[in-house]
Protein backbone atom coordinates (compact mmCIF):
# COMPACT_ATOMS: atom_id res chain seq x y z
CA UNK A 1 0.00 0.00 0.00
CA UNK A 2 1.94 3.40 -0.83
CA UNK A 3 0.02 4.86 2.42
CA UNK A 4 2.57 2.08 4.46
CA UNK A 5 5.44 3.17 2.34
CA UNK A 6 5.60 6.53 2.28
CA UNK A 7 4.87 6.64 5.79
CA UNK A 8 8.02 4.23 6.60
CA UNK A 9 10.42 6.48 3.81
CA UNK A 10 9.15 9.35 6.13
CA UNK A 11 10.10 7.76 8.87
CA UNK A 12 13.46 6.76 7.66
CA UNK A 13 13.85 10.50 6.82
CA UNK A 14 12.99 11.62 10.12
CA UNK A 15 15.49 9.24 11.98
CA UNK A 16 18.65 10.48 9.77
CA UNK A 17 17.41 13.97 10.87
CA UNK A 18 17.26 13.06 14.57
CA UNK A 19 21.05 11.64 14.27
CA UNK A 20 21.52 14.32 12.85
CA UNK A 21 20.93 17.84 14.55
CA UNK A 22 16.94 17.32 15.24
CA UNK A 23 13.56 17.22 13.32
CA UNK A 24 13.62 21.14 14.54
CA UNK A 25 16.77 22.75 12.99
CA UNK A 26 18.59 25.79 13.67
CA UNK A 27 16.57 28.90 11.21
CA UNK A 28 20.09 30.42 10.50
CA UNK A 29 20.86 30.01 6.64
CA UNK A 30 17.36 28.80 6.14
CA UNK A 31 15.18 31.73 6.20
CA UNK A 32 14.97 32.63 9.82
CA UNK A 33 12.08 32.44 12.26
CA UNK A 34 8.66 32.61 12.10
CA UNK A 35 9.95 35.81 10.14
CA UNK A 36 12.18 34.11 7.79
CA UNK A 37 12.05 34.39 3.86
CA UNK A 38 12.07 30.05 3.87
CA UNK A 39 14.99 27.24 3.36
CA UNK A 40 17.88 29.19 1.85
CA UNK A 41 16.00 32.44 1.29
CA UNK A 42 17.19 35.92 2.92
CA UNK A 43 15.50 36.48 6.26
CA UNK A 44 12.51 39.22 6.71
CA UNK A 45 14.16 40.00 10.13
CA UNK A 46 13.05 36.94 11.98
CA UNK A 47 15.41 35.37 14.83
CA UNK A 48 16.19 31.81 14.40
CA UNK A 49 13.80 29.26 16.49
CA UNK A 50 15.63 27.01 19.09
CA UNK A 51 17.39 23.71 18.32
CA UNK A 52 16.13 20.85 19.86
CA UNK A 53 16.66 20.32 23.32
CA UNK A 54 18.61 17.18 24.72
CA UNK A 55 15.39 15.45 25.68
CA UNK A 56 14.73 15.56 21.69
CA UNK A 57 11.88 17.96 22.34
CA UNK A 58 11.11 21.59 21.26
CA UNK A 59 10.47 23.89 24.79
CA UNK A 60 9.48 27.10 23.50
CA UNK A 61 8.52 29.80 20.07
CA UNK A 62 10.22 32.72 20.91
CA UNK A 63 8.04 35.50 19.87
CA UNK A 64 8.76 36.63 15.66
CA UNK A 65 6.94 38.07 13.28
CA UNK A 66 3.95 37.02 11.53
CA UNK A 67 3.32 35.98 8.01
CA UNK A 68 0.93 39.27 6.37
CA UNK A 69 -1.92 37.47 4.17
CA UNK A 70 -0.73 39.65 1.67
CA UNK A 71 2.71 38.36 1.43
CA UNK A 72 3.91 37.57 -2.47
CA UNK A 73 3.46 34.31 -3.72
CA UNK A 74 7.24 33.76 -4.24
CA UNK A 75 7.37 32.91 -0.09
CA UNK A 76 5.39 30.06 -0.64
CA UNK A 77 7.21 28.72 -3.47
CA UNK A 78 10.87 26.69 -2.75
CA UNK A 79 12.66 23.53 -4.37
CA UNK A 80 12.39 20.22 -3.72
CA UNK A 81 15.14 17.89 -3.83
CA UNK A 82 15.41 16.74 -7.73
CA UNK A 83 16.50 13.31 -6.61
CA UNK A 84 13.14 12.54 -4.75
CA UNK A 85 10.39 14.85 -5.63
CA UNK A 86 7.34 12.82 -4.77
CA UNK A 87 8.86 11.98 -1.30
CA UNK A 88 7.23 14.78 0.38
CA UNK A 89 4.51 15.76 2.93
CA UNK A 90 1.82 17.07 1.33
CA UNK A 91 -0.82 18.78 3.21
CA UNK A 92 -4.27 17.68 1.97
CA UNK A 93 -7.63 18.94 2.64
CA UNK A 94 -10.85 16.81 2.36
CA UNK A 95 -14.17 18.06 0.48
CA UNK A 96 -17.25 16.64 1.67
CA UNK A 97 -19.59 19.18 0.02
CA UNK A 98 -19.93 17.79 -3.44
CA UNK A 99 -21.58 21.22 -5.10
CA UNK A 100 -20.05 22.53 -7.91
CA UNK A 101 -20.10 25.98 -5.81
CA UNK A 102 -18.38 24.72 -2.96
CA UNK A 103 -15.24 24.00 -4.86
CA UNK A 104 -12.67 26.76 -5.31
CA UNK A 105 -12.72 27.57 -9.06
CA UNK A 106 -9.48 26.64 -9.66
CA UNK A 107 -10.49 23.09 -9.36
CA UNK A 108 -11.64 22.84 -12.86
CA UNK A 109 -9.04 24.13 -14.44
CA UNK A 110 -6.52 21.77 -12.84
CA UNK A 111 -8.14 18.31 -13.07
CA UNK A 112 -5.58 17.47 -15.26
CA UNK A 113 -2.75 18.34 -12.76
CA UNK A 114 -3.80 17.02 -9.64
CA UNK A 115 -0.50 18.46 -7.69
CA UNK A 116 -1.49 22.18 -8.37
CA UNK A 117 -5.04 21.99 -7.27
CA UNK A 118 -4.28 23.39 -3.95
CA UNK A 119 -2.51 26.45 -5.34
CA UNK A 120 -5.05 27.70 -7.57
CA UNK A 121 -6.77 30.55 -5.33
CA UNK A 122 -3.43 31.60 -3.30
CA UNK A 123 -4.68 34.12 -1.53
CA UNK A 124 -8.14 34.18 -2.49
CA UNK A 125 -11.07 32.98 -0.77
CA UNK A 126 -12.26 29.12 -1.30
CA UNK A 127 -16.21 29.48 -2.03
CA UNK A 128 -19.54 28.42 -0.28
CA UNK A 129 -19.22 24.99 1.29
CA UNK A 130 -18.07 24.20 4.44
CA UNK A 131 -15.24 21.82 3.44
CA UNK A 132 -13.41 24.96 1.51
CA UNK A 133 -13.19 27.28 5.02
CA UNK A 134 -10.17 29.20 5.47
CA UNK A 135 -8.88 27.87 2.27
CA UNK A 136 -6.32 28.29 0.13
CA UNK A 137 -4.23 30.61 2.90
CA UNK A 138 -4.81 28.38 5.84
CA UNK A 139 -3.01 25.45 4.00
CA UNK A 140 -0.45 27.40 2.25
CA UNK A 141 0.63 29.35 5.65
CA UNK A 142 0.76 26.20 7.83
CA UNK A 143 2.64 23.78 4.81
CA UNK A 144 5.05 27.12 4.47
CA UNK A 145 5.52 27.30 8.42
CA UNK A 146 5.89 23.18 8.45
CA UNK A 147 8.54 23.33 5.54
CA UNK A 148 9.89 26.69 7.37
CA UNK A 149 10.48 25.07 10.80
CA UNK A 150 11.21 21.71 10.26
CA UNK A 151 13.49 19.38 8.57
CA UNK A 152 10.86 17.55 7.27
CA UNK A 153 10.48 17.98 3.07
CA UNK A 154 7.25 19.76 2.58
CA UNK A 155 5.19 20.02 -1.01
CA UNK A 156 4.46 23.64 -1.92
CA UNK A 157 1.51 22.93 -3.32
CA UNK A 158 -1.26 21.53 -1.10
CA UNK A 159 -3.83 19.29 -2.65
CA UNK A 160 -7.56 19.59 -1.88
CA UNK A 161 -9.68 16.54 -3.58
CA UNK A 162 -12.75 14.44 -2.04
CA UNK A 163 -12.75 10.94 -0.62
CA UNK A 164 -13.61 9.43 -4.01
CA UNK A 165 -10.45 11.18 -5.77
CA UNK A 166 -8.30 7.86 -6.77
CA UNK A 167 -5.35 9.58 -5.61
CA UNK A 168 -6.47 9.64 -2.29
CA UNK A 169 -4.31 6.60 -1.07
CA UNK A 170 -1.13 8.33 -2.20
CA UNK A 171 -1.47 10.65 0.65
CA UNK A 172 -0.47 9.36 4.29
CA UNK A 173 -1.92 12.61 6.27
CA UNK A 174 -5.78 14.30 5.39
CA UNK A 175 -7.67 17.17 6.98
CA UNK A 176 -11.24 17.71 7.34
CA UNK A 177 -12.89 20.76 8.79
CA UNK A 178 -16.34 22.17 10.15
CA UNK A 179 -17.74 19.14 10.15
CA UNK A 180 -20.55 20.05 12.48
CA UNK A 181 -23.01 19.63 9.97
CA UNK A 182 -21.22 17.29 7.43
CA UNK A 183 -23.28 14.29 5.87
CA UNK A 184 -20.32 11.84 4.17
CA UNK A 185 -21.58 9.62 0.86
CA UNK A 186 -21.69 6.35 1.68
CA UNK A 187 -19.20 5.58 -0.91
CA UNK A 188 -17.03 8.23 1.20
CA UNK A 189 -17.23 6.22 4.50
CA UNK A 190 -16.39 3.14 2.81
CA UNK A 191 -13.31 4.78 1.18
CA UNK A 192 -12.69 6.64 4.15
CA UNK A 193 -12.71 3.11 6.60
CA UNK A 194 -10.06 1.56 3.90
CA UNK A 195 -7.73 4.96 4.08
CA UNK A 196 -7.65 4.30 8.05
CA UNK A 197 -7.34 0.67 7.96
CA UNK A 198 -4.59 0.85 5.44
CA UNK A 199 -2.37 3.39 7.57
CA UNK A 200 -3.99 6.80 6.87
CA UNK A 201 -3.98 9.54 9.17
CA UNK A 202 -7.14 12.09 9.44
CA UNK A 203 -7.53 15.35 11.68
CA UNK A 204 -10.85 16.92 12.18
CA UNK A 205 -11.04 20.51 13.66
CA UNK A 206 -12.55 23.28 13.37
CA UNK A 207 -16.27 23.02 14.98
CA UNK A 208 -17.83 23.72 18.29
CA UNK A 209 -20.70 22.71 21.29
CA UNK A 210 -22.43 19.24 22.06
CA UNK A 211 -24.59 19.04 18.76
CA UNK A 212 -21.79 19.59 16.37
CA UNK A 213 -19.87 17.13 18.35
CA UNK A 214 -22.98 14.40 18.48
CA UNK A 215 -22.71 14.81 14.41
CA UNK A 216 -18.80 14.47 14.38
CA UNK A 217 -19.42 11.24 16.29
CA UNK A 218 -22.63 9.85 14.69
CA UNK A 219 -20.69 10.48 10.94
CA UNK A 220 -16.93 8.80 12.59
CA UNK A 221 -19.77 5.74 13.83
CA UNK A 222 -20.73 5.18 10.25
CA UNK A 223 -16.88 4.66 9.55
CA UNK A 224 -16.18 2.44 12.82
CA UNK A 225 -19.26 1.55 14.28
CA UNK A 226 -16.96 -0.83 16.18
CA UNK A 227 -14.79 1.98 17.78
CA UNK A 228 -15.21 4.67 19.98
CA UNK A 229 -13.19 8.25 20.13
CA UNK A 230 -10.75 8.14 23.21
CA UNK A 231 -10.34 11.34 25.03
CA UNK A 232 -6.47 12.35 25.02
CA UNK A 233 -5.41 13.78 28.08
CA UNK A 234 -2.31 16.67 28.22
CA UNK A 235 -0.01 13.06 29.22
CA UNK A 236 -0.39 12.07 25.38
CA UNK A 237 2.44 12.24 22.88
CA UNK A 238 1.12 14.19 20.33
CA UNK A 239 1.29 17.31 23.02
CA UNK A 240 4.65 16.65 23.45
CA UNK A 241 6.38 15.05 20.52
CA UNK A 242 7.99 18.44 18.43
CA UNK A 243 6.82 21.29 20.85
CA UNK A 244 5.87 20.85 24.13
CA UNK A 245 2.50 22.53 24.94
CA UNK A 246 1.89 23.20 28.82
CA UNK A 247 -1.78 22.74 28.33
CA UNK A 248 -4.83 21.88 25.76
CA UNK A 249 -4.60 24.46 23.11
CA UNK A 250 -8.00 26.33 22.40
CA UNK A 251 -7.87 29.03 18.98
CA UNK A 252 -11.13 30.72 18.36
CA UNK A 253 -11.34 32.30 15.23
CA UNK A 254 -9.26 35.61 15.01
CA UNK A 255 -13.08 37.87 14.94
CA UNK A 256 -13.89 36.40 18.91
CA UNK A 257 -10.14 36.44 20.34
CA UNK A 258 -9.77 40.20 18.77
CA UNK A 259 -11.46 43.08 20.48
CA UNK A 260 -9.94 45.90 18.37
CA UNK A 261 -6.92 45.24 16.01
CA UNK A 262 -3.97 44.33 18.54
CA UNK A 263 -6.53 43.81 21.95
CA UNK A 264 -7.34 40.34 23.04
CA UNK A 265 -11.05 39.97 23.92
CA UNK A 266 -10.11 37.46 26.40
CA UNK A 267 -12.64 34.87 24.64
CA UNK A 268 -10.89 31.49 23.48
CA UNK A 269 -14.24 29.86 23.53
CA UNK A 270 -16.71 30.15 20.72
CA UNK A 271 -19.12 27.31 22.37
CA UNK A 272 -17.96 28.21 26.59
CA UNK A 273 -17.02 24.76 26.54
CA UNK A 274 -13.44 23.60 27.05
CA UNK A 275 -11.19 22.12 24.38
CA UNK A 276 -10.99 18.18 23.97
CA UNK A 277 -9.07 15.84 21.93
CA UNK A 278 -10.02 12.76 20.91
CA UNK A 279 -8.17 9.47 18.95
CA UNK A 280 -9.71 6.49 16.93
CA UNK A 281 -7.41 3.66 17.33
CA UNK A 282 -6.49 0.94 14.98
CA UNK A 283 -6.52 -3.11 16.31
CA UNK A 284 -2.54 -2.16 16.73
CA UNK A 285 -3.02 0.74 18.83
CA UNK A 286 -2.04 2.89 16.11
CA UNK A 287 -4.28 6.67 16.21
CA UNK A 288 -6.00 7.10 12.86
CA UNK A 289 -8.55 10.37 13.89
CA UNK A 290 -7.46 12.58 15.87
CA UNK A 291 -10.09 14.58 16.60
CA UNK A 292 -10.41 18.72 17.61
CA UNK A 293 -13.21 19.49 19.40
CA UNK A 294 -14.04 23.20 20.40
CA UNK A 295 -10.76 24.71 19.20
CA UNK A 296 -9.76 26.14 15.36
CA UNK A 297 -6.39 25.39 14.51
CA UNK A 298 -6.83 26.68 10.52
CA UNK A 299 -8.10 29.67 11.51
CA UNK A 300 -4.61 30.16 13.90
CA UNK A 301 -3.16 29.36 10.55
CA UNK A 302 -4.81 31.21 8.36
CA UNK A 303 -5.29 33.99 10.20
CA UNK A 304 -1.97 35.23 11.42
CA UNK A 305 -1.43 38.10 9.69
CA UNK A 306 -4.39 39.90 10.85
CA UNK A 307 -2.54 41.49 13.89
CA UNK A 308 0.68 40.30 16.37
CA UNK A 309 -1.84 39.74 19.37
CA UNK A 310 -3.64 37.43 17.48
CA UNK A 311 -0.16 36.05 16.05
CA UNK A 312 1.46 35.59 19.05
CA UNK A 313 -1.43 34.29 21.73
CA UNK A 314 -2.89 31.72 19.47
CA UNK A 315 -1.03 31.33 15.90
CA UNK A 316 2.30 31.17 17.41
CA UNK A 317 1.96 29.73 20.69
CA UNK A 318 -0.57 27.16 19.89
CA UNK A 319 -1.93 26.38 16.14
CA UNK A 320 0.97 26.11 14.54
CA UNK A 321 3.04 24.09 17.44
CA UNK A 322 0.30 21.66 17.56
CA UNK A 323 -0.02 21.33 13.94
CA UNK A 324 3.45 20.48 13.55
CA UNK A 325 2.99 17.91 16.56
CA UNK A 326 -0.04 16.25 15.26
CA UNK A 327 1.72 15.94 11.36
CA UNK A 328 4.82 14.64 13.03
CA UNK A 329 3.08 12.10 15.23
CA UNK A 330 1.03 10.92 12.40
CA UNK A 331 3.55 10.36 10.43
CA UNK A 332 5.69 8.35 12.63
CA UNK A 333 3.41 6.49 13.81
Amino acid sequence: MIIKKKKILFFLIVLLCLTTGGVLARMSGRGGGFGGGGRGGGGRGGISISPRTSSGRQQSLPNQQFLNSRESDSLFEWDLDPEFPKDVFTFVRIDYDYTRHSIPSSYYSMQSSRSSYGRGGRGGGGGGGRSSIDWPQSDNNFSYRLHQLTSIEVNPEPVYITLQDPSLFEYPFIYMLEPGAMRLLDQDVKNLREYLLNGGFLMIDDFWGSSQWYNVYAEMKRVFPEREPVLLTLEHPVFHCVFELKALPQIPAYNIALSSAETLSGRTSESGDPPRYYGIYDDKGRMMVIICRDTDLGDGWEREGVSHAYFSEFSEKQAYPLGINIVFYAMTH
